[in-house]
């Protein structure tokens, strides 16, 4: 049975606030460079699940720059949450391959500040989507 695009956008939009738990947990113990990693995902499915429930049938890219830009054409205030998070677009693949960071690892690389910086990116993706969502 396929689910309306309402149903379908909550189940993205549910999911995305399960992984802003994961990066806390992540955050709360040093593993920076995957609480970096896993902020841009929530912030990624967020704004899916607000396409999903928008109608969009096939929403594809990892990019918040990309799908922000996207989502405006629903809703014009979209543009402003692209500028503040984009920067969760640098996050997608270094923070995960040993080859994305030159003469170092991941590990080494992402500390406390960016991830602190990548979660408030995450929770401001959440609380930007969630009120667009519809009655959940």
């Amino acid at each position: 049975m396929k689910r309306s695009p309402k149903d379908e956008g909550l189940r993205w939009f549910e999911q995305s606030e399960a992984d802003l738990l994961g990066v806390q947990v992540l955050f709360d113990n040093n593993l920076y460079h995957l609480a970096c990693f896993i902020a841009q995902q929530v912030a990624e499915k967020a704004i899916k699940a607000f396409l999903y429930a928008r109608g969009e049938q096939i929403v594809t890219g990892h990019s918040v720059t990309a799908l922000a830009t996207w989502a405006e054409q629903f809703d014009a205030a979209f543009a402003a949450l692209r500028d503040e998070v984009a920067i969760l677009d640098g996050y997608y693949i270094p923070t995960r391959y040993p080859n994305g960071i030159p003469d170092s690892i991941p590990a080494k690389v992402y500390t406390r500040k960016p991830a602190e910086e990548a979660l408030r990116l995450a929770e401001k993706t959440i609380e930007f989507v969630r009120p667009r969502m519809g009655d959940r």
